[in-house]
């Protein structure tokens, strides 16, 4: 069986992913957006930032995110963000393929997360992806022009958001750029809770 290849992120109401300046993407407004994920005891378990932490269905949709996925795809933006603000051991547990121009060996860190820099473009880096994940999911990690240019290009099956109660004003629109005369979306659940709304989407060509 081959595995589905998805996205999942926080967007703020307004349609906001990040903010804009790459030096403020781990700051004060990106942790207000995530912060429906901070005190689930499956995140905190996963960043070992101690024991205790929330159960529910917040903490469920965390851990099965992270259960479903058998590799990660990123861009190289993301990528530079996150090389600054991830542990010794990152969260991703699994191989994560970037999409770069920049010719580099992999880089090996601990809990079995290794980064592998791949230099001809998003197909490759997902064919890649989908070898090493197996029978399990591609998560696309991000950022949102990198989600985009796999929607573009038909290769999404699916994604989940949760919706943040928070305002950006300005950052990165998660559908910026979207090629809506060929993308169509059938809604699949919308879940409600009291730090989030959960909104689950298949997606199909138009």
């Amino acid at each position: 069986m081959v595995g589905k290849v998805f996205f999942s992120v926080s967007m703020s109401l307004d349609g906001f992913i990040a903010p804009e300046s790459p030096e403020e993407l781990m700051g004060q407004q990106w942790m207000e957006l995530q912060q429906w994920v901070f005190p689930q005891r499956f995140f905190r378990e996963n960043l070992k930032l101690g024991e205790g932490g929330e159960e529910g269905r917040d903490n469920d949709i965390v851990r099965e995110t992270f259960e479903r996925t058998g590799a990660s795809v990123m861009g190289k933006r993301m990528f530079d963000a996150g090389e600054q603000a991830w542990p010794e051991d990152p969260p991703f547990h699994t191989p994560v393929f970037v999409v770069t121009h920049e010719k580099r060996d992999p880089w090996v860190r601990q809990g079995e997360t290794t980064f592998y820099f791949v230099n001809d473009g998003i197909e490759s880096a997902l064919d890649q992806a989908r070898e090493a994940a197996d029978d399990r999911d591609v998560r696309i990690a991000g950022g949102g022009a990198t989600i985009m240019e796999y929607v573009n290009a038909g290769l999404i099956d699916e994604f989940t958001i949760a919706l943040s109660p928070v305002l950006f004003g300005s950052g990165i629109r998660l559908f910026e750029g979207v090629d809506a005369s060929r993308v169509a979306l059938d809604l699949v659940r919308a879940e409600p809770s009291p730090r989030t709304t959960h909104l689950s989407y298949t997606v199909h060509p138009r």
